[in-house]
């Protein structure tokens, strides 16, 4: 995958968000940004509750924080600190992510790469991005 300078790279799983920007021209490279601050959200997709299906409420709190992460990143998009945008995340929070896009930032995803590699550094993150 070729990403152009200045896209934004969000790297989310069910507990974590780590952004960086393209600031290479020629080949990817990551540099770091800020991690905003993400709302808590009591649950995630709107009625979902607690089952013997879904015993715990760990997958409530990912659910949520995938929705704090997509509002934060669609308020992102509308004041145009945005411009491209690739997601890597978690299949499941993926999917979460993509029910909570407002129409706009759905406009400006350049890719998504279902895998978690939240943790993972700056250079694996960017080596993954080019196999994509």
């Amino acid at each position: 995958m070729i990403l152009s300078p200045g896209t934004l790279v969000a790297v989310v799983d069910g507990e974590k968000l780590a952004l960086f920007e393209n600031t290479g021209h020629q080949s990817i490279v990551l540099s770091p940004r800020p991690t905003p601050a993400i709302a808590e959200r009591a649950s995630g997709a709107a009625g979902r509750g607690s089952s013997e299906a879904n015993p715990d409420n760990d997958t409530q709190a990912e659910d949520g924080f995938a929705m704090g992460v997509a509002d934060v990143l669609n308020k992102s998009v509308l004041a145009n600190k945005i411009e491209h945008l690739l997601v890597i995340a978690a299949p499941k929070t993926m999917g979460q992510l993509r029910k909570g896009w407002h129409k706009e930032t759905a406009a400006r995803i350049v890719g998504e790469i279902s895998k978690d590699l939240t943790g993972h550094s700056a250079d694996q993150i960017a080596e993954a991005i080019q196999k994509a």
